[in-house]
């Protein structure tokens, strides 16, 4: 083979790799396929059939390509993390990169989940989206367990929390445990008092035998806002602890910084969700990001170890990689 019928191949196996994964991860037509490519649908169909002739495609879609492979090993090398990267143009509004990103996470994700396994989830805006899009996979003795409560002082949260508790278990056939308690206790004290309680240790350590925990992040600065800052957990005190305590995200409801430092924050005290020592020792922690504003909350997550598998649109991913380059 020639230089230039190598260069030819490899440019062909790229295109048929984006293809591939648009069409099988995230649902897109064949059509709009041909548009975001800039060509034909009768060549988006045979560069389709490359990717299956040529092993690209199989049960999983693969992704060798040069571009994506360089910001994975850049995102393994410097975090220490395992990224599955959803192509998305830059151009995408969030609401649209959100939602291309839940589809791909939907079934990246399903893998993972087995039988005997107990899932946690954290309630939020992109979780709540991935929850949507969940292929149907049989398990067995397998259970989901909600990470933090989801009352508040306008709303029992009730109907939030178990919608997406109930996608995840109708999807995987899993026994669902919730978390009827708020997402921030008034008094610290309320909580200590409350964790005492026999209900609610039976939770707590159902989530301590978590094999793996999903989770999106929280972030003030959210083009998408997160759930946690927009439904009505936080008042105006709240918010200035937050800044004074130089928060930049959170991960069911606990609040970090920068450096991934989670300690003497005054909220993490009253919130009802795992700390993030507990979070960080579970075997599999995977995380959905979507959208360049998330970059300061990821940050801080990546520096604080709470990360092995991050599920992330191509804009940011490189965006992150820029600063680990």
């Amino acid at each position: 083979m020639t230089i230039a019928s190598a260069d030819q191949h490899a440019e062909k196996s790229r295109d048929a790799l984006r293809a591939a994964q648009l069409y099988y991860l995230q649902d897109i037509t064949m059509e709009a396929i041909a548009h975001e490519l800039h060509t034909s649908r009768s060549s988006v169909s045979r560069l389709l059939s490359f990717a299956r002739e040529t092993g690209l495609v199989e049960i999983q879609v693969k992704s060798p390509a040069e571009r994506v492979s360089t910001s994975q090993q850049r995102m393994r090398e410097r975090y220490g993390v395992t990224a599955h990267i959803v192509p998305v143009p830059a151009s995408t509004n969030e609401v649209d990169r959100l939602e291309r990103v839940a589809v791909s996470a939907a079934r990246i994700l399903t893998p993972f989940v087995d039988s005997n396994m107990t899932i946690g989830v954290a309630w939020g805006s992109t979780i709540s989206a991935v929850s949507r899009h969940l292929p149907e996979k049989v398990t067995h003795n397998t259970t989901l367990v909600q990470l933090n409560g989801a009352a508040n002082f306008q709303t029992t949260g009730i109907v939030y929390a178990s919608e997406i508790m109930t996608r995840f278990g109708v999807a995987f056939g899993a026994a669902v445990q919730q978390f009827p308690v708020p997402a921030f206790f008034d008094d610290a004290a309320t909580k200590q008092a409350m964790w005492r309680e026999r209900a609610i240790r039976r939770v707590l350590d159902i989530q301590k035998r978590m094999d793996i925990a999903l989770f999106g992040l929280g972030s003030p600065f959210a083009d998408v806002p997160s759930h946690v800052y927009i439904g009505g957990y936080l008042d105006e005190s709240d918010y200035a602890s937050l800044t004074r305590s130089d928060v930049v995200g959170d991960v069911a409801t606990v609040f970090y910084r920068a450096d991934g430092s989670s300690t003497d924050i005054p909220m993490n005290s009253r919130t009802s969700g795992p700390s993030l020592e507990l979070v960080s020792r579970v075997a599999r922690r995977v995380c959905v990001v979507s959208g360049k504003s998330k970059l300061p909350a990821l940050r801080g997550a990546l520096a604080a170890g709470l990360i092995t598998d991050l599920i992330i649109d191509e804009p940011t991913a490189h965006l992150l990689t820029d600063d680990a380059a």
